[in-house]
């Protein structure tokens, strides 16, 4: 039995196929603006036995492709789950939305928050960040980590957030400590959702910011706990799908 999971997110596709229960294929590219096109390109003329689609492209793709469809909580818990049975806190900051997912036995959903109404706190939030302080997003962590001091960001609205660092830069602060402020902003939004839907033991960290060295120690140092964080942070919602497509 072959089954993949694919989710169709906001700013990448990832997809995951297993068989027998094991990963045997992955891969991630860009959504652009033809989501469809690009998922086709991903299967690159794979057909497996069974597929489970996931993400803000997901009814399109079961319209399109024949798939049936789950909602990213329920991948992320399924995937979070299989690969860390022993967590029960799930944060997963993607490109345009940040969720936090307590779950129980067996990856069952058992209380989440999502904020998805804006940027603030995103990937594409850090994207837009590094980009006005002229720091490529690959390193921008590392270069937050790196830092003499936090300068404090007080805006987390996109476009405010932009004004203020334009006058911090004004001002004469450091790119460098201006970039562990936003990061620092980033943090304190999620750990506070974090401890509304409750965490107790290590945290998982899941989705392309998962990536992020600063927003790491970070977590680590504001929750006073252990962060575990996937080899592939970013395809763990598409191995749920795949997952609960058996």
């Amino acid at each position: 039995m072959i089954s993949a999971g694919i989710d169709i997110g906001s700013r990448t596709i990832k997809l995951v196929v297993m068989k027998n229960g094991e990963i045997t294929h992955s891969d991630t590219t860009s959504t652009g603006f033809q989501p469809m096109t690009r998922a086709r390109e991903i299967l690159n003329g794979m057909t497996p036995d069974i597929m489970m689609a996931t993400g803000y492209g997901r009814n399109l793709f079961e319209q399109q492709m024949e798939a049936k469809t789950v909602t990213e909580i329920k991948a992320c818990a399924a995937g979070a789950a299989h690969l860390y049975p022993e967590v029960s806190t799930i944060l997963d900051i993607g490109g345009q939305d940040v969720k936090v997912i307590r779950v129980g036995p067996n990856g069952r959903v058992v209380k989440f928050e999502m904020n998805d109404r804006c940027a603030a706190g995103t990937g594409k939030f850090l994207e837009i960040m590094s980009d006005n302080l002229g720091f490529d997003l690959s390193c921008f962590g590392d270069a937050a980590l790196a830092a003499e001091k936090t300068v404090p960001v007080s805006s987390m609205c996109t476009v405010f957030a932009e004004s203020e660092v334009t006058s911090l830069l004004a001002k004469g602060e450091k790119p460098i400590n201006i970039a562990r402020g936003l990061h620092d902003s980033v943090v304190k939004r999620a750990a506070t959702m974090i401890r509304r839907v409750g965490l107790t033991g290590p945290l998982c960290f899941v989705g392309g910011v998962a990536k992020n060295p600063c927003i790491q120690d970070l977590l680590a140092e504001a929750l006073q706990t252990e962060v575990v964080i996937p080899e592939s942070p970013q395809t763990v919602v598409a191995l749920g799908a795949a997952l609960l497509a058996n």
